[in-house]
């Protein structure tokens, strides 16, 4: 063996495990830097001049010849597709606030979200894609044989679009929705696609009464496409809706009201408003809610154990107010009315030619003593079904939630009448309830109207209402 070779070659592998180590022990490896080129060139257009493009119906094709001009704008994103609720689209606006336009992409790809999450500051580059109106929305997509505006192809995607650098990444800045007074304000065209946000916003109650609700519907299992109609405490109303595939769709409806969070958009001639997530819903699960259809009467609530109601001392034809009982529509918007035939006096209420369910109470103040009865007379017209109910409560609030109070049914000691199909019967005695031994104090004898403008419409009309 040649020594010094040997001596050589150790030293040199000696030297190497010294400057390997030392570079290991003082952490100095070097990460090499991350370069963010930006795809495409400046904007030659803003986006709100090219959306004003759109023509008024159909649709135009951006030129795409190597004489064409380039067609390049900005934007920033505003849906996510997250949590499965915009399927295969893309929406964004113009600027992270105070927007003047918003703008769908059709895309056939799927966790757009991972790419350009919302507040990306994006790049389009227009050339070859189709812009215009389709059911009432502005959007823009690829050429397509069967649909005005197509998807654009997973693999032709990023020859449209591209995120704007910021220094070594891709420009994500935070959107600040555009506060809104009202629903009604939110459902104009100029603000589809883009993000908004509504005070005093709540579930309508027939989405959360008789049964809570889930964001979505499930048939067999799975889930479906949902519209949950919400209003506003200024008489706005319009629709939430979820996709089938919403990663949500079971979480119950929120029964309080609050803030709503949305991207507007719409199909056809109507408004729906689509959540990125529950964190969009800043509504509490449960608490104080707005009433659209508050209780009338009520202000000179007695409590009495023997009278007898006949009306005759009000006067008012329709009359609604009646001082001494509370009418409170439930569901719908329709009170117990005074009527007038043959100089005998009631009230009356009906669903006909209405719209949705009606659940309205007629609440008579009571102050119960065992053994006493409790009668009233009764009558239908154009019956097509069961649309009367009769309760006890001792835990009502005057005014109150009605819904939330502890009702006992008495109306199988009752006979209402089944009759006739066409026309109307004539007031008769509906029968009596005689109080139990267990029912006493102050509480309320509850008559509830039930019935839905596309199914029982049957007229009830009440007279003679007497505890004796």
């Amino acid at each position: 063996m040649d020594i010094r070779k040997y001596l050589k070659s150790a030293f040199v592998i000696a030297l190497s495990a010294i400057t390997l180590s030392s570079c290991v022990d003082k952490d100095e490896w070097e990460t090499p830097p991350i370069n963010c080129t930006n795809k495409f060139d400046a904007p030659t257009i803003s986006m709100a001049d090219f959306v004003a493009k759109t023509p008024a119906s159909g649709y135009i094709l951006i030129p795409s010849g190597a004489n064409d001009p380039v067609v390049i704008f900005d934007a920033y994103v505003v849906s996510s597709d997250e949590n499965g609720n915009f399927y295969k689209t893309i929406s964004f606006q113009d600027k992270p606030e105070n927007p003047t336009v918003g703008l769908q992409m059709e895309v056939d790809r799927a966790s757009n979200y991972a790419d350009f999450p919302v507040g990306s500051h994006i790049r389009i580059r227009a050339n070859g894609l189709r812009l215009g109106l389709d059911r009432g929305v502005k959007k823009i997509g690829s050429v397509d044989p069967t649909y005005a505006i197509g998807r654009i192809p997973a693999s032709l995607f990023p020859r449209y679009i591209s995120g704007v650098c910021n220094g070594s990444k891709m420009d994500v800045v935070t959107i600040k929705p555009t506060a809104l007074a009202d629903l009604n304000t939110a459902a104009q065209d100029k603000y589809i696609n883009t993000l908004v946000t509504v005070p005093n916003v709540q579930f309508n109650i027939s989405e959360i009464y008789p049964v809570n609700k889930s964001y979505i519907d499930y048939v067999a299992g799975a889930g479906v496409d949902t519209d949950r109609k919400i209003e506003d405490a200024f008489g706005g109303a319009t629709v939430l809706r979820s996709s089938g595939f919403s990663t949500y769709g079971a979480s119950l409806l929120p029964k309080g009201a609050g803030a709503l969070t949305f991207v507007v958009s719409k199909y056809n001639t109507n408004f729906q408003m689509i959540i990125r997530s529950l964190d969009d819903v800043k509504i509490p699960p449960t608490g104080t809610r707005f009433d659209p259809t508050p209780p009338k009467g009520g202000s000179a609530v007695t409590f009495l154990d023997t009278f007898t109601e006949n009306f005759e001392s009000y006067t008012t034809t329709n009359q609604e107010d009646f001082p001494k009982y509370i009418n409170d529509p439930i569901l719908g918007n329709r009170y117990w009315q005074l009527k007038t035939f043959s100089g005998n006096k009631y009230i009356q209420l009906s669903a006909n030619a209405g719209t949705g369910p009606f659940e309205t109470f007629f609440i008579v103040p009571v102050k119960f003593v065992p053994g006493k009865k409790l009668s009233f007379n009764v009558n239908v017209g154009f019956y097509n079904g069961d649309a009367l109910k009769v309760y006890t409560s001792t835990n009502y609030t005057p005014l109150g939630d009605a819904t939330s109070a502890t009702l006992t049914d008495i109306t199988s000691n009752f006979t209402v009448p089944k009759t006739p199909t066409n026309g109307y019967g004539t007031l008769a005695p509906a029968g009596t309830y005689q109080f139990p031994a267990n029912l006493s104090g102050d509480g309320f004898v509850m008559f509830k109207y039930v019935g839905n403008g596309s199914g029982i419409t049957t007229t009830i009309q009440l007279d003679n209402i007497a505890v004796q």
